[in-house]
Protein backbone atom coordinates (compact mmCIF):
# COMPACT_ATOMS: atom_id res chain seq x y z
CA UNK A 1 0.00 0.00 0.00
CA UNK A 2 1.33 3.56 -1.01
CA UNK A 3 0.78 6.88 0.88
CA UNK A 4 -1.98 9.24 0.48
CA UNK A 5 0.20 11.56 -1.42
CA UNK A 6 1.73 9.39 -4.16
CA UNK A 7 -1.73 7.68 -4.88
CA UNK A 8 -3.55 11.30 -4.98
CA UNK A 9 -0.05 11.72 -7.59
CA UNK A 10 -0.99 8.84 -9.59
CA UNK A 11 -4.73 9.60 -9.46
CA UNK A 12 -4.20 13.33 -11.02
CA UNK A 13 -1.40 11.98 -13.55
CA UNK A 14 -4.10 9.11 -14.62
CA UNK A 15 -6.57 12.24 -15.10
CA UNK A 16 -4.06 13.93 -16.97
CA UNK A 17 -2.94 10.98 -19.47
CA UNK A 18 -6.29 9.34 -20.20
CA UNK A 19 -7.07 13.21 -20.98
CA UNK A 20 -4.78 13.58 -23.46
CA UNK A 21 -5.20 10.16 -24.80
CA UNK A 22 -8.41 10.68 -25.40
CA UNK A 23 -7.94 12.64 -28.23
CA UNK A 24 -6.20 9.80 -30.28
CA UNK A 25 -8.88 7.10 -30.14
CA UNK A 26 -10.16 6.92 -33.98
CA UNK A 27 -13.58 5.77 -32.79
CA UNK A 28 -16.56 7.88 -34.16
CA UNK A 29 -18.33 7.09 -31.39
CA UNK A 30 -16.85 8.73 -29.06
CA UNK A 31 -18.28 12.03 -28.32
CA UNK A 32 -16.90 15.60 -26.63
CA UNK A 33 -15.45 13.89 -23.54
CA UNK A 34 -14.33 15.61 -21.04
CA UNK A 35 -12.27 13.97 -18.25
CA UNK A 36 -12.88 15.25 -15.08
CA UNK A 37 -11.54 13.51 -12.14
CA UNK A 38 -9.89 10.26 -11.62
CA UNK A 39 -9.12 8.28 -8.60
CA UNK A 40 -6.82 5.44 -7.70
CA UNK A 41 -6.75 2.24 -4.98
CA UNK A 42 -4.22 2.97 -2.71
CA UNK A 43 -2.73 -0.55 -4.07
CA UNK A 44 -2.48 1.12 -7.64
CA UNK A 45 -4.40 -1.84 -8.94
CA UNK A 46 -7.73 0.03 -9.62
CA UNK A 47 -8.51 3.36 -11.24
CA UNK A 48 -12.00 5.08 -11.77
CA UNK A 49 -11.62 7.68 -14.23
CA UNK A 50 -14.86 10.46 -14.26
CA UNK A 51 -15.85 12.24 -16.98
CA UNK A 52 -18.92 14.52 -18.74
CA UNK A 53 -20.08 14.40 -22.39
CA UNK A 54 -21.54 16.92 -24.01
CA UNK A 55 -25.03 15.81 -25.65
CA UNK A 56 -28.21 13.84 -24.74
CA UNK A 57 -28.16 10.08 -23.65
CA UNK A 58 -27.92 8.26 -26.80
CA UNK A 59 -24.33 10.42 -27.18
CA UNK A 60 -23.59 8.83 -23.85
CA UNK A 61 -24.39 5.42 -24.28
CA UNK A 62 -22.69 5.89 -27.35
CA UNK A 63 -19.30 7.35 -25.90
CA UNK A 64 -19.60 4.76 -22.89
CA UNK A 65 -19.42 2.26 -25.31
CA UNK A 66 -16.18 3.78 -27.39
CA UNK A 67 -14.42 4.41 -23.79
CA UNK A 68 -14.83 1.00 -23.46
CA UNK A 69 -13.77 -0.72 -26.60
CA UNK A 70 -10.53 1.42 -25.81
CA UNK A 71 -9.33 0.65 -22.62
CA UNK A 72 -7.43 -2.09 -23.26
CA UNK A 73 -5.18 0.94 -25.33
CA UNK A 74 -5.60 3.56 -22.61
CA UNK A 75 -4.73 1.01 -19.83
CA UNK A 76 -1.56 0.05 -21.47
CA UNK A 77 -0.05 3.46 -22.66
CA UNK A 78 -1.23 4.60 -18.50
CA UNK A 79 0.88 1.70 -17.01
CA UNK A 80 4.07 2.64 -19.29
CA UNK A 81 3.46 6.36 -18.71
CA UNK A 82 3.26 5.69 -14.67
CA UNK A 83 6.29 3.43 -14.93
CA UNK A 84 4.26 0.50 -12.45
CA UNK A 85 4.63 -2.70 -12.69
CA UNK A 86 1.10 -3.88 -13.08
CA UNK A 87 -1.02 -1.42 -15.70
CA UNK A 88 -4.11 -0.10 -13.21
CA UNK A 89 -7.29 -1.28 -14.44
CA UNK A 90 -9.34 1.73 -15.96
CA UNK A 91 -13.25 1.80 -15.04
CA UNK A 92 -15.12 5.01 -16.94
CA UNK A 93 -18.13 6.45 -14.73
CA UNK A 94 -20.26 9.33 -16.33
CA UNK A 95 -19.97 11.97 -13.81
CA UNK A 96 -23.51 14.07 -14.71
CA UNK A 97 -21.88 17.37 -13.35
CA UNK A 98 -24.87 18.72 -15.74
CA UNK A 99 -27.58 17.28 -14.07
CA UNK A 100 -26.35 17.79 -10.68
CA UNK A 101 -25.84 21.92 -11.81
CA UNK A 102 -29.15 21.97 -13.01
CA UNK A 103 -30.65 20.06 -9.44
CA UNK A 104 -28.99 23.15 -7.14
CA UNK A 105 -29.96 25.29 -9.60
CA UNK A 106 -33.76 24.67 -9.19
CA UNK A 107 -32.80 24.63 -5.46
CA UNK A 108 -31.87 27.65 -5.49
CA UNK A 109 -34.53 29.40 -6.84
CA UNK A 110 -36.90 27.42 -4.87
CA UNK A 111 -35.07 28.93 -1.96
CA UNK A 112 -35.11 32.06 -3.38
CA UNK A 113 -39.24 31.53 -4.09
CA UNK A 114 -39.80 30.78 -0.49
CA UNK A 115 -37.34 33.54 1.02
CA UNK A 116 -39.39 36.55 -1.39
CA UNK A 117 -42.97 34.86 0.19
CA UNK A 118 -41.29 35.30 3.85
CA UNK A 119 -40.35 39.14 3.08
CA UNK A 120 -44.10 39.33 1.52
CA UNK A 121 -45.55 38.21 4.59
CA UNK A 122 -43.51 40.70 6.80
CA UNK A 123 -44.06 43.91 5.09
CA UNK A 124 -45.97 45.94 7.20
CA UNK A 125 -45.73 43.45 10.29
CA UNK A 126 -44.18 44.39 13.94
CA UNK A 127 -42.75 42.71 17.15
CA UNK A 128 -44.91 40.74 19.64
CA UNK A 129 -43.40 42.65 22.48
CA UNK A 130 -41.30 45.65 22.86
CA UNK A 131 -39.02 46.94 20.08
CA UNK A 132 -35.91 46.20 22.94
CA UNK A 133 -37.12 42.99 25.79
CA UNK A 134 -33.11 43.43 26.90
CA UNK A 135 -33.69 47.33 27.91
CA UNK A 136 -32.93 47.41 31.26
CA UNK A 137 -35.18 48.86 33.54
CA UNK A 138 -34.81 51.87 36.35
CA UNK A 139 -34.01 49.62 38.78
CA UNK A 140 -31.81 47.72 37.11
CA UNK A 141 -29.40 50.98 36.46
CA UNK A 142 -29.95 51.97 40.13
CA UNK A 143 -28.75 48.76 41.38
CA UNK A 144 -25.64 48.74 38.99
CA UNK A 145 -24.55 52.09 40.20
CA UNK A 146 -24.87 50.89 43.99
CA UNK A 147 -22.83 48.49 43.33
CA UNK A 148 -20.26 50.27 41.27
CA UNK A 149 -19.54 53.33 44.13
CA UNK A 150 -19.47 49.98 46.71
CA UNK A 151 -16.40 48.52 44.72
CA UNK A 152 -15.46 51.80 45.28
CA UNK A 153 -14.84 52.09 48.41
Amino acid sequence: MSDPAKTRRHAERVRELVASLVREIKDPRLGMVTVTDARITGDLRDAHVYYTVLGDTTEQASTAAALESAKGMLRTRVGHALGLRHSPSLTFVLDNVLDHAKEIDDLLAAARHRDAEVQRLAAGKQYAGDPDPYKPTEDEDEADERVGAEEKR
